[in-house]
């Protein structure tokens, strides 16, 4: 018989649904450092407060949520921390996920890893269990990349991914910079930027997250682990043209950066269909924006997205090629660049054993499959070892209302969890 939600999952999730969702669409739209994340941020340190698990939030915004052992670790200068003594060097058990989303994102991406954590602890806690390692519950700022651009912000600053003078500039869609967006939540971003004394604390990392596909669902699989992640990356592309009258304009006479543009989107799906990769221009922008106006700019992002980094290379350039020829053919001058890349990903196979022999024990199967969807584990799988468990999506939608995920299977997932982290922290 499948597990149900326990009263005190349902009251997380009932607590943290309504944040952040707009009532039009259903979706979410929970952005870095606006009042919808500051909201997610006091739910998940109250979450915290009433399972008597000491809060931090380090110097990246990233927050941390720790079931200490006691005597564990040395005492920093003034006595140890309020909740307990901090954790031994090197030996934590990290789970969690994020809480912000992607424009009208689904409920579940990201916020359904950071409430199962929680939920798994009490699970421990009520079969009586005491840890002998740290377990620690994150949830990882700008994972999605919603409002700065740049996917797994939190998780790049805090493993050294990114330079910090770099995402201290980067800016949203109104030219607030990360550091003033920052400063106004009240964060310092002069501190941000690797942190080594945080990574040496951890020993592993295990992120649950619903499946961004449906693979488990043709393999009829409540739980899957994950046994790499596809390289990927965005690339920004600015077509600039000259404005111009609708009714006036001839054809002949026109610059329209709308054109090359459009010929990009339709050469990024058949540059993605010819070798199984996957290509999307999901953000585009207009100048002036005007219905009867011939376009002066257009913005656009690409995601790329393959099996493997050659396969990515190739389909980047053949789509680059054919925007760089139309926008010469249409006398539009073509910018472009990389905002990101994430290389491809292998999760540590002996802790993905681990998994499996957790889960068998509890009569879960899971069987190993790769994602195309980036993550924070990926990020950190550079410094320390990382795993991930998906949780079967009946649909296979994701970044949409649309996304979803059975009761029972979530369960499933707290159960799998809890009995993951009895196996690495004992």
């Amino acid at each position: 018989m499948s597990p149900s939600p326990t009263p005190a999952y349902r009251s997380l999730w009932d607590s943290l649904l309504p944040i952040g969702r707009d009532p039009g669409t259903g979706g979410y739209r929970r952005f870095s450092w606006t009042p919808a994340d500051l909201d997610c941020r006091a739910w998940f340190e109250a979450a915290a407060r009433d399972r008597q698990l000491r809060t931090e939030r380090d110097r990246n915004g990233n927050l941390w949520a720790w079931w200490d052992v006691p005597g564990s670790g040395k005492p920093p200068p003034g006595g140890p921390p309020p909740g307990g003594a901090p954790p031994r060097v090197g030996t934590a058990v990290a789970t969690g996920s994020h809480l912000d989303s992607v424009p009208d994102g689904g409920a579940y991406d990201g916020p359904l890893g950071v409430l199962a954590a929680f939920a798994a602890i009490d699970e421990l806690r009520g079969e009586g269990f005491t840890p002998s390692r740290p377990i620690a519950v994150a949830a990882f700022t700008e994972e999605e990349g919603g409002r700065f651009g740049v996917a797994c912000l939190g998780s790049r600053l805090l493993a050294g991914a990114i330079d910090p003078d770099t995402a201290r500039e980067l800016q949203d869609g109104d030219g607030i910079t990360l550091a003033g967006a920052m400063r106004a939540a009240g964060q310092d971003p002069g501190l941000i930027g690797r942190d080594e004394d945080l990574i040496a604390r951890l020993g592993c990392y295990v992120e649950l997250h619903i499946e961004q596909g449906r693979a488990l669902a043709d393999l009829d699989a409540t739980l899957g682990i994950a046994d790499g992640i596809w390289p990927h990356g965005r690339w920004r592309l600015d077509f600039a043209g000259q404005a111009d009258h609708a009714g006036t304009a001839a054809l002949a006479d026109r610059r329209d950066p709308m054109i090359p543009y459009a010929a990009t989107v339709l050469a990024a799906r058949q540059a993605a269909a010819e070798r199984g990769a996957r290509a999307t221009i999901g953000k585009v922008t207009a100048e002036p924006g005007a219905a009867n106006a011939v376009c002066s700019e257009v913005r656009a992002w690409l995601d790329v997205r393959a099996a493997d980094g050659r396969t990515l290379e190739d389909t980047v350039d053949q789509i680059l090629g054919v925007a760089g020829q139309e926008s010469d053919a249409n006398r539009v001058a073509l910018a472009s660049r990389q905002e990101s890349f994430s290389p491809e990903v292998e999760f540590d196979v002996p802790l993905a054993g681990r998994l499996a022999g957790a889960l068998a024990a509890r009569g879960f199967e899971a069987p190993s499959l790769p994602t195309g969807a980036g993550h924070d584990a990926g990020v950190l799988a550079a410094r320390l070892p990382t795993a991930m468990l998906f949780v079967r999506n009946p649909t296979g939608v994701s970044h949409s209302p649309a996304e979803h995920a059975e009761d029972a299977d979530c369960a499933a997932g707290v159960a799998a969890l809890a009995a993951v982290l009895r196996d690495l922290a004992s």
